[in-house]
């Protein structure tokens, strides 16, 4: 069992939940974040004060998935996600020690959709 974790641009949401539903992936958990990534920084001036941007609005989304399913998992998303210039996102791959469904009390792979 793996967690996969993507961070991307908002602006891609649609395009990657449409390949990820489309390769029968979907329990998932999308949450709006802010990081810095590679971009270059940006500096606004509002009302005469200038600021620096720092950090940039993305989206993370969560991925419980079974192992057969990590690389479907990634492929759609970077398939979707991409769009060439720097600050399309980063995938995170990590292992799951226990998952537990919290309607059935079910564990590890019967908790896990979806499964092959």
């Amino acid at each position: 069992m793996k967690l996969v974790k993507a961070i991307i641009r908002p602006s891609k949401l649609p395009d990657v939940l449409r390949a990820l539903y489309a390769a029968e992936i979907t329990g998932l958990t999308v949450s709006n974040v802010r990081g810095h990534g590679g971009e270059v920084e940006v500096v606004e001036t509002y009302r005469g004060t200038t600021a620096k941007m720092e950090l940039r609005e993305k989206v993370m989304i969560e991925i419980g998935v079974s192992d057969s399913f990590v690389d479907t998992a990634v492929e759609a998303i970077c398939n979707s996600a991409a769009t060439g210039s720097v600050g399309d996102g980063k995938i995170f791959v990590l292992p799951v020690e226990r998952i537990i469904r919290v309607r059935t009390g079910e564990e590890d792979m019967a908790a896990v959709t979806p499964i092959r």
